[in-house]
Protein backbone atom coordinates (compact mmCIF):
# COMPACT_ATOMS: atom_id res chain seq x y z
CA UNK A 1 0.00 0.00 0.00
CA UNK A 2 1.20 3.46 -0.82
CA UNK A 3 2.24 5.91 1.96
CA UNK A 4 -0.13 8.93 2.12
CA UNK A 5 2.30 12.15 1.81
CA UNK A 6 1.29 15.16 3.41
CA UNK A 7 0.91 18.69 1.38
CA UNK A 8 1.67 20.56 3.69
CA UNK A 9 4.92 22.53 2.41
CA UNK A 10 6.52 22.41 6.82
CA UNK A 11 6.36 18.53 6.82
CA UNK A 12 6.50 18.12 2.74
CA UNK A 13 8.98 14.88 3.86
CA UNK A 14 6.28 13.04 6.29
CA UNK A 15 4.76 10.38 5.00
CA UNK A 16 1.30 8.69 6.54
CA UNK A 17 1.90 4.75 6.50
CA UNK A 18 -1.63 4.15 7.76
CA UNK A 19 -4.75 5.57 8.97
CA UNK A 20 -8.00 4.62 10.84
CA UNK A 21 -11.31 6.36 12.51
CA UNK A 22 -12.53 5.95 15.48
CA UNK A 23 -15.73 7.04 17.43
CA UNK A 24 -17.15 6.76 21.08
CA UNK A 25 -19.63 4.48 22.61
CA UNK A 26 -20.88 4.44 26.53
CA UNK A 27 -20.70 0.53 26.64
CA UNK A 28 -18.04 -1.17 25.69
CA UNK A 29 -19.86 -4.76 25.88
CA UNK A 30 -22.75 -4.16 24.27
CA UNK A 31 -20.92 -2.21 21.78
CA UNK A 32 -18.80 -5.61 21.03
CA UNK A 33 -22.25 -7.29 21.06
CA UNK A 34 -23.83 -5.32 18.67
CA UNK A 35 -20.89 -5.10 16.23
CA UNK A 36 -19.99 -8.42 16.38
CA UNK A 37 -22.84 -10.48 16.51
CA UNK A 38 -25.87 -8.52 15.00
CA UNK A 39 -23.64 -6.86 12.15
CA UNK A 40 -21.30 -9.95 12.42
CA UNK A 41 -17.87 -8.19 12.18
CA UNK A 42 -14.57 -9.05 12.95
CA UNK A 43 -14.49 -7.17 16.36
CA UNK A 44 -11.40 -7.64 18.45
CA UNK A 45 -11.51 -6.18 22.34
CA UNK A 46 -8.21 -4.53 23.65
CA UNK A 47 -8.13 -2.77 26.81
CA UNK A 48 -8.17 0.58 24.93
CA UNK A 49 -11.27 0.07 23.53
CA UNK A 50 -12.51 -2.28 19.80
CA UNK A 51 -10.80 -2.64 17.01
CA UNK A 52 -13.01 -3.66 13.83
CA UNK A 53 -10.95 -5.05 10.93
CA UNK A 54 -12.53 -5.36 7.69
CA UNK A 55 -11.04 -7.73 5.00
CA UNK A 56 -9.78 -4.97 2.97
CA UNK A 57 -7.47 -4.05 5.92
CA UNK A 58 -8.76 -0.84 6.77
CA UNK A 59 -9.64 -0.39 10.46
CA UNK A 60 -12.23 1.39 12.90
CA UNK A 61 -11.72 1.46 16.14
CA UNK A 62 -14.53 1.99 19.36
CA UNK A 63 -13.01 4.11 22.65
CA UNK A 64 -15.47 3.86 25.83
CA UNK A 65 -16.16 7.33 26.87
CA UNK A 66 -18.18 7.81 30.28
CA UNK A 67 -19.43 11.56 29.16
CA UNK A 68 -20.43 9.83 25.42
CA UNK A 69 -23.17 11.83 23.56
CA UNK A 70 -23.95 10.06 19.93
CA UNK A 71 -22.83 11.39 16.95
CA UNK A 72 -25.30 13.76 15.25
CA UNK A 73 -23.74 12.24 11.56
CA UNK A 74 -22.44 9.01 10.24
CA UNK A 75 -19.57 7.48 11.91
CA UNK A 76 -19.84 3.88 9.71
CA UNK A 77 -20.44 3.16 6.27
CA UNK A 78 -21.09 -0.39 5.07
CA UNK A 79 -20.98 -1.16 1.59
CA UNK A 80 -23.52 -4.04 0.45
CA UNK A 81 -24.39 -5.65 -3.00
CA UNK A 82 -27.96 -5.67 -2.23
CA UNK A 83 -29.30 -3.30 0.47
CA UNK A 84 -32.85 -5.02 -0.05
CA UNK A 85 -30.92 -7.85 1.09
CA UNK A 86 -29.09 -6.18 3.79
CA UNK A 87 -31.34 -4.45 5.41
CA UNK A 88 -33.92 -7.67 5.36
CA UNK A 89 -31.59 -9.57 7.68
CA UNK A 90 -30.48 -6.81 9.32
CA UNK A 91 -34.30 -6.22 10.36
CA UNK A 92 -34.56 -9.69 11.35
CA UNK A 93 -32.26 -9.53 13.68
CA UNK A 94 -33.43 -6.85 15.26
CA UNK A 95 -32.08 -3.73 13.83
CA UNK A 96 -34.35 -0.39 13.42
CA UNK A 97 -33.79 1.63 10.47
CA UNK A 98 -34.26 4.82 10.98
CA UNK A 99 -37.67 6.54 8.78
CA UNK A 100 -37.08 9.74 7.16
CA UNK A 101 -39.42 12.26 5.09
CA UNK A 102 -38.39 14.72 2.51
CA UNK A 103 -35.41 15.07 0.21
CA UNK A 104 -33.89 11.85 1.97
CA UNK A 105 -37.19 10.18 1.80
CA UNK A 106 -37.04 6.41 3.14
CA UNK A 107 -39.17 3.70 2.46
CA UNK A 108 -41.48 1.52 5.07
CA UNK A 109 -38.21 -0.76 5.20
CA UNK A 110 -35.56 2.55 5.87
CA UNK A 111 -34.05 2.38 2.46
CA UNK A 112 -33.56 5.74 0.74
CA UNK A 113 -33.49 4.36 -3.10
CA UNK A 114 -31.23 7.11 -4.24
CA UNK A 115 -30.53 5.66 -7.51
CA UNK A 116 -34.58 5.93 -7.95
CA UNK A 117 -34.69 9.55 -7.57
CA UNK A 118 -31.63 10.75 -8.79
CA UNK A 119 -29.97 11.19 -5.46
CA UNK A 120 -26.69 9.17 -5.01
CA UNK A 121 -26.65 5.84 -3.48
CA UNK A 122 -29.50 3.44 -2.40
CA UNK A 123 -28.75 3.73 1.58
CA UNK A 124 -30.25 3.01 4.89
CA UNK A 125 -29.47 4.20 8.42
CA UNK A 126 -29.78 2.75 11.95
CA UNK A 127 -28.00 3.62 15.08
CA UNK A 128 -25.62 1.28 17.26
CA UNK A 129 -26.63 0.91 20.89
CA UNK A 130 -24.86 4.23 21.95
CA UNK A 131 -26.70 5.81 19.24
CA UNK A 132 -24.65 6.57 16.80
CA UNK A 133 -25.34 6.49 13.27
CA UNK A 134 -24.03 3.50 10.89
CA UNK A 135 -25.22 3.45 7.24
CA UNK A 136 -25.54 0.68 4.61
CA UNK A 137 -24.64 1.93 1.10
CA UNK A 138 -25.35 -0.38 -2.26
CA UNK A 139 -22.06 -0.26 -3.93
CA UNK A 140 -22.52 0.49 -7.69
Amino acid sequence: MKAAKAKSQDVKELAFTRAFSSFSVDDLDEAKKFYSQTLGLDVDKTKEGLDIEFEDGQNVFIYPKEDHEPATFTVLNLLVDDIREAVDKLTGLGVTFEQYTGEMKTDENGIMWGKEHGGGPNIAWLKDPAGNFISVIEEP
